[in-house]
């Protein structure tokens, strides 16, 4: 099993992390849109990638955030407009596993 990218670069670069997650907290703070907004953007972004695991995490962000299960998927299916089936068939199921996980 591959190791979590997170726990290690938390280990092995822990000032890295932290300015980042600073830069990236900034970024969602103050950039304009409500949080589940940001985090539709953001999830439809990494699935045009094939992001698989930030998919699911931000699918969970997302519910958290208020987004209901449709706007997830639709965040993904909106990337075949951009980008063709690639992302959307490695991250839809995935992505609605994870909202369904969610709590």
């Amino acid at each position: 099993m591959a190791a979590n990218f997170f726990e290690v670069w938390g280990k092995e670069s822990p000032e890295t992390m932290k300015a980042f997650m600073g830069f990236t907290g900034e970024l969602q703070n103050n950039s304009g849109l409500d949080a589940k907004t940001f985090q539709l953007v953001y999830l439809a972004l990494q699935a045009s990638r094939g992001a698989v695991a930030s998919v699911m995490a931000h699918a969970g962000f997302a519910k958290a955030a208020g987004a209901t299960r449709e706007e997830v998927a639709g965040a993904v299916l909106t990337t075949l407009m951009y980008c063709g089936i690639n992302g959307v068939s490695d991250c839809l199921a995935e992505a609605l596993q994870a909202y369904d996980a969610a709590p």
